[in-house]
C-alpha cells in the first residue's frame, strides 16, 4: 500500500467489488473511445478566456471535464449543452468570488488557479481528500511570482484561496516542473492574459515530463493566434487577444490503452474509430510500444471523416516483455505495466519516477496490487522491474486511480478471479468504462459460439 497516499480499506464497511470479465479466446471487436480530456479541458479553458463565444464539438463529458465546466461557471464563464451534446463557451466578465471543487482533477487544481488570479474576487479551491495530498507547493510557488496573490496556511496543497484583483502582472518566472508538465502548460495557457505575458523557464535538475502535452498546449494556443516562442527547457507567451475557435475534439489516445491492450494480451484485434492520423496526443504512442511487445497494428480510412483512420491492434500468439522509457508518456504506465505482468519475458519501465505525485503514487500502488496477484514487481528510483510470473485472483484495489482500474481490467481479462475495488473511477476520464469493457468480452464470446 503506498504509504501516506490513501488510508487503508475499512473492511468493517461493505465495498462493491467489479468481477472483472475473463477473456476464454483472443478478444475481437470495435470501440468508440470518447474525446481527449486534456484537449477537451484546454479548449475549455481557453474559450473562457477568449474574446468571443466558441463552440467545442464532441466533448469528453466525464467527471474531470465536468468538474472543469463548473469551475469556469464560478469564474464567470457561461457554458451550455445543445441539442447534438455540443458545447458553446461564451467568456465571462470574471468579477465574482467563488468556491472551486477540484475534485481529483489535476488540470482543475493545477490550470485553473492561474485564471483565478484575473478574477476581481476570492477564489476558494479543495477538493477529494486525496487531492489534498497531490503537490501544489511548485505551482503556488509560480503563481506568486506572476504576481497572484494565493493564501494556503504554508501547506502548499489544497485547500486554498486565490485573492484575485482583476489583473495579473505575469512576467518572467522559474519553476522546477520535474514532477508534471502541468506546472508549466498552467501559466502558458493564461499568460496570454497577463499584462505582460509570461516566460517560463524549467529549473529542475530533471527534464520535464510528459513533454507532449506542453506541445499540445503551446499548438492550441497558437492556433488561436497567440504569440508562443519555444525555447530549450523555455517557454514564452506574449500578452494579446486569444480568438474564439470552434473545435472537434479528438478521440482520448491514452484511454484507448485497455481496449488495444484486449487484443495485445490475448491474442486478439480491437479496432478504435476515428484514431487521429496527425496528434499531439501522448496515447498515439501505444502502437509503437506495444509493438516492441509483438503486436502488429494496420489503418483503414474512416468513411466521411478527415485526417483519421480506423486503427486496428491485433496481438502476439507470444507476449514479449518490455524494455522502454515512458517519462514522455507516463500516464499509459498502468495499463502498460499490466500487460508486461502477464509478459513471457522481463520488461523495466522507467523515466516515471514523477508518477509518485499522480493520483496515488502509482510506482508503489501498481507493485502492491500486482504483487498481491503473484507477480514479481519491484520499485525502481525512477521505474518499476517485472519478471514473469504466475497471477491468480484475488482484490485489486484502486486507490480511487482510474488507470488503476482500467490495469486491473485488462489483467482480468487473463487471470481468473480478479475482483477490483471500485471500478466507478474510472468515471473521471470513461463514462460507462465497465460497460463497454464487458461488452467487448461477451462480443469474444457471442463470436466464439456463433
Amino acid at each position: 500500500m503506498p504509504a501516506g497516499r490513501r488510508a487503508e480499506p475499512d473492511y468493517a464497511q461493505p465495498v462493491d467489488h467489479w468481477p472483472a470479465p475473463v477473456a476464454r479466446g483472443p478478444v475481437n471487436g470495435s470501440v468508440t473511445v470518447p474525446g481527449s480530456k486534456s484537449l477537451t479541458n484546454r479548449a475549455l479553458i481557453l474559450a473562457a478566456l477568449a474574446t468571443g463565444p466558441s463552440r467545442i464539438y464532441k466533448p469528453l463529458a466525464a467527471r474531470d471535464t465536468q468538474l472543469m465546466r463548473a469551475a469556469l461557471g464560478v469564474l464567470g464563464a457561461r457554458i451550455t449543452k445543445d441539442p447534438t451534446g455540443d458545447w458553446v463557451v461564451e467568456p465571462g466578465p470574471f468579477d465574482r468570488s467563488g468556491r472551486i471543487d477540484c475534485g481529483l482533477a489535476g488540470t482543475v487544481m493545477r490550470f485553473v488557479p492561474a485564471i483565478a488570479g484575473l478574477a476581481d474576487g476570492d477564489i476558494a479551491f479543495d477538493g477529494d481528500p486525496q487531492a489534498r495530498v497531490r503537490p501544489m507547493s511548485t505551482m503556488i510557488t509560480a503563481l506568486r511570482d506572476a504576481g497572484i496573490i494565493v493564501e494556503d496556511g504554508d501547506r502548499g496543497t489544497l485547500p486554498f484561496t486565490v485573492r484575485g484583483r482583476g489583473s495579473v502582472s505575469g512576467g518572467a518566472i522559474e519553476v522546477d516542473a520535474s514532477a508534471s508538465s502541468q506546472f508549466i502548460s498552467a501559466v502558458l495557457l493564461a499568460g496570454a492574459r497577463y499584462e505582460r505575458g509570461i516566460q517560463v523557464r524549467h529549473v529542475g535538475r530533471q527534464s520535464v515530463p510528459s513533454g507532449p502535452h506542453i506541445t499540445m498546449t503551446v499548438r492550441m494556443l497558437q492556433e488561436r493566434g497567440v504569440d508562443v516562442s519555444v525555447g530549450p527547457e523555455s517557454w514564452s507567451v506574449a500578452p494579446g487577444a486569444i480568438r474564439p475557435l470552434d473545435i472537434t475534439i479528438e478521440p482520448d489516445l491514452s484511454n484507448a490503452a485497455p481496449y488495444l491492450a484486449a487484443a495485445l494480451v490475448t491474442g486478439g484485434g480491437v479496432c478504435i474509430s476515428g484514431w487521429p492520423d496527425q496528434t499531439t496526443q501522448p496515447g498515439a504512442q501505444l502502437t509503437e510500444l506495444f509493438a516492441q511487445m509483438g503486436a502488429t497494428t494496420s489503418r483503414q480510412v474512416d468513411t466521411g471523416l478527415t485526417g483519421t483512420s480506423a486503427l486496428t491492434l491485433t496481438g502476439p500468439d507470444r507476449l514479449e516483455g518490455l524494455i522502454a522509457d515512458l517519462h514522455e508518456v507516463g500516464e499509459l504506465t498502468p495499463v502498460i505495466a499490466a500487460c508486461c505482468a502477464l509478459a513471457n519475458s522481463p520488461s523495466r519501465l522507467t523515466g516515471i519516477g514523477h508518477l509518485r505525485g499522480h493520483e496515488t503514487d502509482r510506482l508503489a500502488a501498481l507493485a502492491t496490487e500486482i504483487n498481491a496477484l503473484g507477480g514479481k514487481v519491484e520499485v525502481l528510483a525512477d521505474g518499476l522491474a517485472i519478471e514473469p510470473a504466475p497471477l491468480h485472483g484475488g482484490i485489486f484495489h484502486t486507490y480511487d486511480d482510474h488507470r488503476l482500474a482500467t490495469a486491473a481490467a485488462v489483467i482480468g481479462l487473463c487471470v481468473e478471479g480478479v475482483l477490483v475495488e471500485n471500478i466507478d473511477t474510472t468515471s473521471k476520464t470513461l463514462p460507462d468504462f465497465a460497460t463497454t469493457w464487458s461488452r467487448l468480452v461477451d462480443a469474444e464470446r457471442d463470436n466464439r459460439h456463433a
